[in-house]
């Protein structure tokens, strides 16, 4: 054998190992699975086809590719599951991990328009802030007995506005300066409704609480008015300082790292009680204006608030008794020992 075939027979084993490689590692790119997703609407018309989609993606990134497509449905306003009337997937559900086949089909739901938490606090808060204030400025009048309304000053209406005033601009400095928010949103419609709830009733409040003659005087005032007036700011102030502890927290999402415990501020001491002390201090605040003013507006208010409140604490209570195996016992939801 000469020189010139000993050179071919290398180049053609060369060759081969080469190709050998290269067939290894096409075959691992091979056992590699893509995933396809098809994403219909709701009617089951076609929207788009993600090809070789990674089996580790989440619904988040998935919504994002899409996004990519439809710049108009940005993913807070997307909500994607695997039926047309099933329910929506979250964020970060792996695709992997769902019960389907490397071929998926997704249907796709509208949100509407979308709002952050933020902002939703902000818009809440800042209508009956100056609703009350209208009605306490003269601004507004819709009452008949214009002069008896314009010459009747009353120190409890004067001390309602205050307090009142008061509450809710501590909630837009909470807000915008303590608060932790994730990164949902809220429906547009939601919105509104909310609001049509808070502001609504703030002129409701303010309605009866300007109405002519002024508040009715209770039978003892300086005692039920300064009394209730005391029992209000300690709730505002125990209401702020559980903010403050809770901002101390960290959180994954709405899942809280740690459990939150009393501090050294003896306004957190609810802490040993319940599970979440800003309501029960909410619903103080409330029930103390209510006694403060006599105002029946402002006792239904707090009767639905406290109805509210007390579902949103029950969920936030299983959540932390699931969260953390070691959650103190004697806790309650809202109410010390009761509820």
């Amino acid at each position: 054998m000469d020189l010139k075939s000993l050179f071919v027979v290398a180049q053609f084993i060369k060759a081969r190992c080469a190709h050998g490689m290269t067939a290894g590692k096409a075959k691992k790119d091979k056992n590699y699975i893509f995933y396809e997703v098809e994403i219909q609407d709701s009617k089951k018309l076609k929207l788009c086809y993600l090809d070789k989609v990674e089996p580790n993606a989440t619904i988040g990134e998935i919504k994002c590719l899409l996004y990519k497509i439809y710049p108009k449905w940005y993913p807070a306003r997307q909500a994607l599951s695997l039926h047309p009337d099933g329910e929506s997937l979250k964020d970060d559900e792996v695709l992997e991990n769902l019960p389907v086949g490397t071929t998926v089909t997704m249907f796709f739901h509208d949100l509407g328009p979308q709002l952050g938490w933020t902002m939703v606090f902000l818009t809440e808060c800042i209508g009956p802030l100056f609703i009350y204030l209208l009605f306490f400025l003269h601004l507004i009048n819709v009452y008949e007995q214009k002069d008896d309304y314009t010459s009747n000053p009353c120190s409890v209406v004067t001390l309602a506005c205050v307090c009142h005033c008061f509450h809710y601009f501590r909630r837009l400095l909470e807000t915008v300066f303590i608060h932790r928010f994730s990164d949902g949103t809220l429906p547009l419609q939601t919105i509104m409704r909310n609001c049509l709830y808070y502001w609504g009733f703030s002129a409701w409040l303010a309605y009866y609480n300007h109405q002519p003659p002024c508040l009715p005087l209770p039978t003892n005032p300086n005692l039920q008015v300064y009394s209730a007036l005391v029992v209000f700011m300690l709730c505002e102030a125990g209401n702020f300082s559980i903010h403050l502890a809770l901002n101390n927290l960290g959180c994954n999402g709405l899942r809280p790292k740690r459990i939150p415990y009393p501090t050294r501020n003896p306004f957190t001491w609810l802490f040993f009680f319940v599970s979440c002390p800003n309501y029960t201090y909410e619903v103080g605040t409330w029930l103390s204006f209510s006694i403060m003013t006599q105002c029946v507006p402002v006792a239904l208010f707090t009767l639905l608030g406290f109805i509210q409140m007390t579902i949103w604490a029950r969920g936030k209570h299983k959540m932390y008794t699931r969260e953390f195996t070691d959650y103190p016992e004697l806790r309650s939801a809202i109410i010390p020992l009761f509820l």
